[in-house]
């Protein structure tokens, strides 16, 4: 049966930055304020993380600032430890983030404060989506046009997409299962762990699992056509 192509269309997104107006200066008061910021914030700080300069000890704005600010480094790595996306929804990691914080203040109650200046600032952003008109209608078309996009474009794709497809796969790897039926390829890719790579390390990966499924793909006609 032949299979019905759908192309794959890249698309970008962009984030503009909102300041909410509330600060912490110890993990006491980040708690509380994680308890009362709105899910912009939260989202902003934890799943955005990634589409920003960051460092890798930590994934989320919240670990960072306690190892970095506080050197608070036994709380920093627990919530490190947190995956935002084993989550449903918003609110659910936000009490898992309030319980970690929450767990830490009743083993040291003396909570540290950051220097002046160097206060926790909650953000949020509006982000905006559109698509940047290239489209793929084959693997050797993603190959190509995967080298070259964007880095917020990978981001939506490989990080934002678990998050809108309520699940732990992303755009890549449901547009090779779906439309290719390439099991392989799509394990490879959800394979990828978003926490050990930056945004041009999860490029490099992907192009990597592609560039093999290409080669496969021409050795087995290469063989079709030796045995016609």
């Amino acid at each position: 049966m032949e299979l019905t192509i759908i192309p794959f269309e890249f698309k970008q997104c962009i984030s503009l930055l909102k300041a909410t107006g509330k600060k912490a200066r110890n993990l006491r008061q980040l708690m509380d304020s994680i308890a009362a910021t709105s899910e912009e914030s939260i989202f902003h700080h934890t799943y955005q993380y990634f589409l920003k300069e960051h460092v890798f000890e930590y994934t989320n704005d919240f670990a960072h600032w306690a190892g970095e600010s506080l050197e608070e480094g036994a709380v920093a790595e627990q919530l490190s430890n947190v995956d935002p996306y084993e989550f449903n929804d918003v609110d659910s990691l936000r009490g898992r983030l309030i319980s970690v914080i929450d767990g830490h203040l009743k083993l040291f109650p003396e909570a540290r404060e950051a220097r002046p200046g160097d206060e926790f600032c909650f953000n949020e952003t509006v982000t905006l989506v559109f698509p940047v008109g290239i489209k793929a209608n084959n693997l050797a078309e993603f190959l190509m046009a995967v080298r070259i996009i964007d880095p917020s474009s990978l981001y939506y794709h490989f990080f934002e997409a678990r998050t809108r497809l309520k699940g732990a796969s992303d755009d890549f790897s449901q547009w090779f299962k779906e439309v290719f039926q390439k099991d392989e390829l799509a394990r490879n890719i959800r394979a990828i762990d978003p926490f050990m790579h930056n945004l041009e390390e999860i490029r490099e990966h992907v192009a990597e699992a592609v560039e093999e499924a290409v080669r496969k793909d021409m050795e087995a006609m290469e063989l079709a056509g030796e045995d016609a």
